[in-house]
Parts: C-alpha cells; sequence; structure tokens
C-alpha cells in the first residue's frame, strides 16, 4: 500500500496558483478550498449593500469593495474574499492594477449560503476577528431577512446585535443606516413597508 505525502502551499505559492486559477481559491494556512458560484439572490444583495456604502463612501478616504477582492490575515497566514467589505487604508488612496488585496478592513459582510453560513458563523467569524483594524462584521442571510452585527465593543469583547423586517440596520463605524427594505430590494424576498429613514 502506498501512503500520498501531503503537503501544505506557502502564501507566495498560493498567489501565484490563485493568478493561474481558473476558480478562485481562499486560502487557510497552507491549504487551498474552491468557492463555489453565487446564486442570482445572493449576488443582488450583495450589489444592494455595496451600491450603498458606495454612494455613502464618496468623497471619504474610505472605499467599499466587492466580492472578487482578496483579504489578507496575515496572523492567521489566511486570504478570504469576502461578498463585500470596507477599507480607509491610507496605501489605497491610488490605486493601480497591480493591487488585490485589502489588510485593515473596517467593515466585512457576508451573505450566507446553505454551503457557506457555517464557515461564515465559525472559521471566518473567529478570523476575522483577530483583524485590529475590524469594527464590524456583518452576517446577511440569503434565505430570509435578517443581519446580525458583530460590533467591536473597544478590547472587551464583541456585542451581537440581529436586525429582522422593519427594522432599520446601523453600521456605526461608518455612520450609516439601511432599511431592511434596501438590503433585500429585488431579491425576491417578501419583507413588509418600512418608514423613511430620518
Amino acid at each position: 500500500m502506498k501512503t500520498a505525502a501531503y503537503s501544505t502551499l506557502s502564501e507566495s505559492e498560493y498567489l501565484a496558483y490563485e493568478a493561474q486559477s481558473p476558480v478562485r481559491n481562499e486560502y487557510i494556512a497552507g491549504e487551498i478550498f474552491a468557492m463555489t458560484g453565487a446564486s442570482i439572490r445572493h449576488n443582488v444583495i450583495a450589489g444592494n449593500l455595496f451600491a450603498e456604502l458606495r454612494s455613502h463612501l464618496k468623497g471619504t478616504p474610505c472605499r467599499a469593495l466587492i466580492e472578487g477582492v482578496k483579504l489578507r490575515l496575515r496572523k492567521e497566514q489566511s486570504y478570504f474574499y469576502p461578498d463585500v467589505m470596507v477599507t480607509c487604508e491610507n496605501r489605497l488612496q491610488e490605486l493601480d492594477s497591480q493591487q488585490q488585496t485589502v489588510e485593515e478592513p473596517v467593515v466585512v459582510i457576508e451573505i450566507t449560503s446553505p454551503s457557506t453560513e457555517a464557515i461564515d458563523r465559525r472559521e471566518k467569524l473567529r478570523a476575522y476577528r483577530t483583524l485590529p483594524s475590524l469594527k464590524e462584521y456583518l452576517i446577511v442571510s440569503q434565505d430570509r431577512a435578517q443581519v446580525e452585527i458583530f460590533r467591536r465593543r473597544g478590547d472587551i469583547g464583541w456585542d451581537i446585535i440581529t436586525y429582522e423586517p422593519g427594522d432599520i440596520v446601523e453600521i456605526t463605524s461608518l455612520e450609516l443606516k439601511i432599511s431592511m427594505n434596501d438590503i433585500y430590494f429585488e431579491s425576491g424576498i417578501e419583507l413588509p413597508s418600512t418608514k423613511p429613514l430620518a
């Protein structure tokens, strides 16, 4: 009986592999994991959040980024592709075609699917909370109208806030309020009408 040798990839090997790969792969401490395609509903919700964030951040030093941008977690030796994130990194003020990674996000958003929800709530939650720059991590359901925010509370821990239909979602680190209706607009999830934002 032959036993195959198991080896892991270095970060530089992963980046070289990823540059040639026809599919996106996330990288966790030497191992790569292929990403599955997203549903149209998932894409619509991500687009709605990105549009709200981009409009709100216009004219500020912060940028909203969507899907295909890598987030490097140096301490975790990992790379993820969040669905949406916001960064205010000085090094990204002048963009060039070679920049591919973010290292200091302020907000990270993952939109759950049946195949990713457990990872979003365990591995990614644990990993994202190691980022000193991160103020809020949003887990947004694609199957029902629900948004959870894990919000850093100084150096003592994290608060968890859950939003349901009719609520106004507050991303306090960006001073932004978004209605659940706007998040789920044209997603096929029916919500009751809400009062206009103040």
